[in-house]
Order: structure tokens, then sequence, then C-alpha cells
């Protein structure tokens, strides 16, 4: 039998939040899904509050391991459209957002939602500011364009849409004002 890490439980914490929100992080619960004991859980953690913890850190570390990934993209341009195809292929992420974003009156919670969506939105911001857009039209865009990222997650988890059709991508690179690429065209 493998051994279980503080990870491990992270990790299954943040995919039982994506589908049931910060109740679905519940030891028993997830020590069925892992094959697991409690006893592995209170090897790792001192309670279900520092397993949240360590859900919300490694959610965060998530963030800076895509944004280091697409910083090795150059062009800004192809920069955002990676970062929106692997956005909206990625629902577990997107249903997380949405769920951590809908408990912020809970103050860890609220405190790790609100500086990971500030990462995410500066990031995208500066992507479009190196296309050459204004600071303020850039920030109003990306803000719109994160609350379409949302409201799709809202709209999956209630099952009123799937996944986002392929025009999508073209229409959000479009909305944030970013030019067409001709080689993707061809």
């Amino acid at each position: 039998m493998t051994r279980l890490t503080a990870d491990d439980w992270a990790g299954a914490a943040l995919e039982a939040l994506s589908g049931g929100g910060l109740a679905a992080v519940a030891v028993e619960p997830l020590a069925v899904r892992l094959g697991a004991t409690k006893g592995s859980f209170y090897w790792h953690f001192r309670n279900r509050r520092a397993l949240l913890e360590a859900a919300l850190a490694r959610w965060e570390r998530d963030t800076e391991a895509v944004i280091a990934e697409l910083n090795e993209i150059g062009d800004p341009a192809r920069r955002m459209r990676t970062l929106l195809e692997s956005a909206l292929s990625d629902p577990v992420d997107a249903a997380i957002s949405f769920r951590l974003i809908s408990e912020a009156d809970d103050p860890v919670v609220g405190e790790v939602a609100r500086r990971v969506s500030a990462r995410r939105l500066g990031y995208m911001q500066a992507s479009l500011e190196q296309l050459g857009v204004p600071p303020g039209l850039a920030r109003r865009r990306v803000v719109a364009g994160y609350g379409i990222y949302l409201g799709v997650a809202a709209l999956r988890r209630i099952g009123a849409t799937d996944e986002p059709p392929a025009s999508f991508i073209d229409q959000a690179m479009t909305e944030l004002g970013i030019p067409r690429d001709p080689a993707d065209e061809a």
C-alpha cells in the first residue's frame, strides 16, 4: 500500500471542494475516497482546518506553477490564448475558484481567494498591457474576462452548459482586445 502524503490529502480536499464546497472537505469521506484511515489524516493534520489551509496553499501554488509555465511563452497574445485554453478546459479549477469566492466570508478562504484572484487578474492585465492596451482598459477587460470564467463555472455547476464551444476562446480573445494571430487562421 502506498503511503499518502499531506499533498495527497490536500489534492483530495480540493477535488471534494470543487464538487461540494467547504462542507465536502470532511475527513471521513476523504479517507474513503483515498482508501485511507482517519489515522492517516491525523498523521498529517491536527484537524480539518489544517487540511483546508493545506488545500488552499496548494491551490495558490498551482496558480503560481501555471503562471511560471505561461511565462515561457514570449508572445503575450499567444500566452493569453494558452491561458484561456487551459482555464476553460479545466472545469475543476474553475469550480474551485467559484466555490472559494462563494465562501469568501470565511476569513482564511476569503484571504486566499482574494490573493489568488488578484494575482490572476494582475497577470492577465500585465499581458494585455504588453500588447499595448492602456492599464485602465486592460483592467476592465480582464475583470470582465475573469467574471465570464467564473460565470461559466457556475453554469457548469447547475448543468446549464457543458464545455464551452471551441469558438468561445476566439470570442474571449476578441472581447479582451487581443488581435487574431494569422497562424491561427491557417
